[in-house]
């Protein structure tokens, strides 16, 4: 399966915006968006130009694939799938990439990082619905239930708040899909939906 690599940070100082793709370490004196804020590389401190109509969709897409660590080819076929769905585009769209398995599981609080969510998943560490499932990228819908295998191996992220549309069980240490996020519960402000349609629509 492809990945994103690289350094984390360097996505970050690129957008100028934080992605928040390495835990706490994005809230900390660590960030290096915080002591670096120019774009990475030998002039990056030479861009003031402003950017494009066209220019602005494409860093908001690129935006989207570095905050949920997807690559063009699955991306480009979650647009797709909105826009042949019925209902407001830039929602449908969302609601596919927050549905996906990796982000439930770290906005259930179960990772600091989606990248680190999808390394548990792929290792076995997490179940949907009783079964085992080694696919960062499934899709849930409501009434699924996620569960860890063991609770104790997993690293936790602190602060987090858990979103309307997730419920918890404490004492059963698991996370329930309510219903599907709508635009009042995207917690990724940074990211402008429709101005990808648009990138897409051209």
């Amino acid at each position: 399966m492809a990945t994103v690599k690289g350094p984390k940070c360097r996505l970050c100082r690129q957008e100028g915006v934080k992605l928040y793709l390495k835990g706490a370490r994005c809230d900390s004196e660590k960030c290096a968006l915080a002591r670096k804020p120019q774009p990475p590389g030998q002039h990056g401190r030479r861009r003031k130009r402003g950017l494009s109509e066209y220019g602005r969709q494409l860093r908001e897409k690129q935006k989207a694939k570095k905050v949920y660590g997807i690559l063009e080819r699955q991306f480009k076929k979650y647009v797709n799938e909105a826009l042949k769905s019925r209902g407001v585009t830039g929602e449908i769209l969302m609601q596919k990439l927050e549905s996906r398995l990796d982000n439930l599981v770290y906005r259930g609080g179960f990772a600091v990082s989606r990248s680190q969510a999808r390394q548990y998943i792929r290792s076995n560490y997490f179940t949907v619905n009783g079964r085992a499932v080694k696919t960062p990228s499934q899709q849930l819908k409501p009434g699924d239930i996620i569960k860890p295998v063991n609770f104790e191996k997993l690293h936790l992220r602190e602060g987090f708040v858990l979103p309307d549309w997730l419920k918890a069980n404490v004492k059963e240490r698991h996370i329930k899909v309510d219903r599907m996020p709508n635009y009042d519960d995207f917690q990724e402000k940074i990211v402008d939906m429709q101005s990808i349609i648009e990138f897409y629509s051209r």
